[in-house]
């Protein structure tokens, strides 16, 4: 593997990692009201259809 391509893998992940941590707000599931943990849930499905899309996107651009 070239540098490159461990640079950007390891961006993704990380950039993975700051989404989840985002729809959660920095808590654990066990100290969220279910409101809260409704919000979350849907907001890691909105980032995991933003995700597809930039895979597809990707895709697309070679």
């Amino acid at each position: 593997m070239n540098m490159n391509r461990l640079i950007n893998m390891g961006l993704r992940m990380l950039m993975r990692k700051g989404t989840e941590m985002a729809a959660n707000r920095g808590k654990r599931p066990e100290d969220m009201t279910p409101q809260e943990r409704e919000q979350a849930k849907s907001a890691r499905q909105t980032a995991q259809k933003a995700q597809r899309g930039m895979r597809a996107a990707r895709r697309f651009m070679r």
